[in-house]
């Protein structure tokens, strides 16, 4: 028997299913918009119709239990919510979280526990999820699984790699199993780990965390290699400042500010704008002195150090450089000076002292009364515990007014033979 699909019964027939499904559709559609609105709205009674119309919704169930938890205080009615919502969805991580918090909040570790790792297993590399997870466990003290969260926190999101680096110092301020544990070998992690062990003073490990920070290849920016050198500088360890200088030059091309055994002042000629850091010429601004460079008059090289004095009570030009050297050794040292109208009592003078016991090796005679470039030489020996001098420009005395322009350029310092 034939069927006729173009008969009038039959098309009635599929006109009315047709728009009964729309009718289904319209309806569902209806009800989820609904739903929708409801689930959305803060109120108690608006969560639950929002439940009622949509039952599979895991939403829902979870911002009941939210309400209940957080606006209720009724951790217990927030739990079974809570534990309806990870049944109908249990790859959410927050959803996890929640009844974790829950369950702490009812002192129920166990529990609290377990759902934790719920959450870790549904996302644990989301930096969020990490964080939530690494301070639970930090409330718990299962310091070991914090660590674990801390790491992916750091490794994910450099804005909390920080405060993570704060807790795991204080969980364990073991530097060598932080480094191979849990502070990832990138420049947003290490270099706060860097900067808080600089604030501890921690010298010893600051060192590891630098290494670890050259050894890793990142990029990082040149002032917190400069700022670790001043760092070293500080605590009196020339040797890792010269090894940290000799790094940093070699990893961002400043080589031509490195001193050699030809001359131990780097820069001597003033050929390079002075990098204010490190082994080079370093500077202040001090009341009454202007410092420039100047193409137009110098001894050698390019150009020389053009140094204004106007003002009272001037004892130091401003500028310097730390020199390391070797105890009780000799070395010869020179340089050459020009100057124009100076005037007022006490000139400067070089001088050359211990940078830690302020020492003086070396003071020149004052530096006046040459129009013309004119050269200042001396040796020097250095004590039996000296590692570092600082060569700079003082005036002596230093209470009267002074005004003119020297001009200094060509410094050379070499270990003098024996």
């Amino acid at each position: 028997m034939k069927l006729d699909l173009h008969s009038p019964a039959r098309k009635r027939v599929t006109a009315a299913m047709v728009v009964l499904a729309a009718g289904v559709y319209l309806g569902l559609t209806a009800r989820e918009f609904v739903a929708s609105w409801f689930g959305n709205r803060p109120e108690l009674k608006s969560l639950q119709r929002a439940v009622w119309l949509d039952a599979g919704n895991a939403e829902y169930r979870n911002h009941v239990g939210r309400y209940y938890d957080l606006v209720g205080r009724d951790p217990a009615t927030a739990i079974a919510h809570y534990k309806t919502a990870v049944q109908l969805n249990p790859h959410s991580a927050r959803y996890w979280f929640d009844l974790a918090s829950a369950y702490q909040v009812m002192g129920d570790t166990q529990n609290q526990t377990q759902a934790l790792e719920q959450a870790i297993h549904a996302d644990g590399t989301t930096p969020d999820v990490a964080w939530e997870a690494a301070n639970l466990y930090l409330v718990q003290g299962e310091y070991e699984k914090a660590l674990r969260e801390f790491h992916v926190v750091m490794a994910n999101d450099s804005s909390l790699a920080n405060l993570s680096i704060q807790y795991a110092w204080r969980m364990d301020p073991d530097v060598d199993m932080l480094l191979r544990d849990v502070v990832p070998h990138t420049t947003d992690a290490l270099v706060p780990f860097l900067g808080l062990l600089e604030s501890k003073q921690e010298t010893d490990a600051t060192y590891k965390v630098w290494n670890a920070l050259i050894e890793s290849g990142d990029s990082f920016e040149k002032r917190y290699a400069f700022d670790y050198f001043q760092y070293l500088i500080r605590f009196n360890q020339v040797d890792k400042a010269q090894t940290v200088w000799q790094q940093t030059v070699d990893r961002f091309g400043l080589s031509s500010y490195l001193a050699s055994s030809n001359n131990l002042v780097a820069n001597g000629s003033f050929d390079f704008d002075p990098l204010n850091a490190g082994f080079d010429w370093q500077y202040q601004r001090n009341p009454g002195v202007q410092l420039t460079l100047d193409p137009t008059d110098h001894h050698s090289g390019r150009r020389s150090l053009l140094i204004n004095f106007d003002g009272p009570a001037i004892n130091d030009a401003g500028i310097f450089q730390l020199i390391p050297v070797q105890p009780n050794t000799t070395y010869d040292f020179g340089a050459y000076y020009k100057n124009g109208e100076m005037e007022g009592a006490g000139g400067p003078h070089l001088t050359i002292q211990d940078m830690y016991s302020q020492a003086i090796y070396y003071e020149s005679d004052e530096l006046k009364e040459a129009g013309f470039w004119k050269s200042v030489d001396g040796e020097f020996t250095t004590g039996p515990a000296c590692r570092l001098v600082m060569l700079h420009i003082r005036r002596l005395p230093s209470g009267s007014p002074i005004r003119g322009k020297l001009w200094v350029d060509d410094f050379h310092l070499t270990k003098k033979s024996s």
